[in-house]
């Protein structure tokens, strides 16, 4: 079930996927309000230094134990393993550094959270669902493994996401990992993932959706999910609830940035540079930023959000300089 060391290495040395992880070149919004610290921080290098580290911790989290668990094995680690950005592991390593925690402290939180947002791709790529069969440039789970297993793969990657924080996070205050692991429950939630998907399906194709329904739905089905990631990084660092706090308004920006990022690249990237379907949401006639505020005012938009966002790290200096160039990288990423 293991990757040899051999192709481990391959992967970390690729070239598409390190421009994947990385920031672009040339930005797709303007950044012109982007913070000092930011911009001479080296986002490159930082998110190179996680990435080995990550893919590891990821890889040896699902593990077949015996013959009977193979496939259902193989199908979890086909999406966990497929690459792509890595940002919700990374936020997580960097909210908990900025409390002088460490990687260690933090990292099966991190592993938790990439398992949930994996869960989410198997789900959403699902005929019932987005019915998608491309996903980080590969066929989609239930493609190759079918829509039974592909579900089943979902469900034991969120089962496994809980018990893999309760089991190895070390060296913290038990009370603080059973508030991460509430966190990640509600984040799945009717007030998380979920109720924002069931929300989303029911606006596909609706007349009259409005603003603030589009900003319900990615609040609770793209920013909570980031949110965690921040909070429980800082949790796990020693932060305070004020300091959570502050935390939690950054990432929930950054979240539906995220989110108007995504709308936009949609609309104007290809199929080839995003990795998965492009053009799929007005073909399914999803309620979209661009939709409802035009291509140029999203991208208006989107700089607003994180332009708040990096407001709320302000009080910790060049402690935050990790996230804020995370949150400039999210609107300025291609894919």
């Amino acid at each position: 079930m293991k990757l040899s060391a051999l192709s481990l290495a391959a992967a970390l040395l690729a070239a598409p996927q390190v421009a994947a992880f990385a920031p672009t070149a040339k930005p797709a919004f303007a950044t012109s309000l982007a913070s000092a610290t930011a911009t001479e921080f080296d986002l490159n290098e930082y998110l190179l230094s996680k990435k080995g580290p990550i893919e590891q911790a990821l890889e040896d989290s699902v593990d077949s134990t015996c013959p009977e668990t193979k496939k259902i094995c193989e199908s979890m680690l086909y999406s966990l393993m497929a690459g792509g950005k890595r940002i919700r592991p990374v936020l997580c390593l960097a909210a908990c550094e900025m409390f002088d925690g460490s990687d260690e402290k933090a990292m099966p939180a991190a592993v938790a959270l990439e398992m949930i947002h994996t869960m989410s791709l198997i789900h959403d790529d699902l005929p019932s669902m987005d019915n998608d069969d491309l996903r980080r440039g590969k066929p989609t789970n239930h493609v190759i493994y079918g829509e039974d297993v592909a579900i089943l793969a979902g469900d034991a990657l969120l089962s496994e996401s809980f018990k893999h924080v309760a089991l190895n996070t070390k060296g913290v205050d038990p009370q603080r990992v059973l508030d991460v692991v509430v966190r990640l429950g509600r984040s799945v939630g009717p007030n998380g993932l979920a109720g924002g998907q069931v929300m989303d399906l029911e606006c596909e194709a609706k007349e009259g959706v409005t603003l603030e329904d589009l900003t319900w739905i990615h609040t609770h089905k793209t920013a909570t999910l980031l949110q965690v990631a921040v909070a429980s990084g800082a949790i796990l660092g020693g932060a305070t609830p004020e300091e959570v706090e502050a935390c939690e308004k950054f990432a929930l920006n950054i979240g539906l940035a995220f989110q108007v990022a995504d709308d936009i690249l949609d609309v104007t990237a290809s199929t080839e540079d995003l990795g998965k379907t492009a053009g799929k949401d007005e073909d399914t006639d999803k309620t979209t930023y661009p939709k409802l505020l035009g291509l140029e005012e999203s991208k208006v938009e989107a700089r607003r959000l994180i332009d708040e966002a990096k407001a709320s790290l302000e009080p910790f200096g060049d402690r935050a300089a990790p996230l804020l160039a995370i949150a400039d990288y999210i609107i300025d990423r291609k894919n």
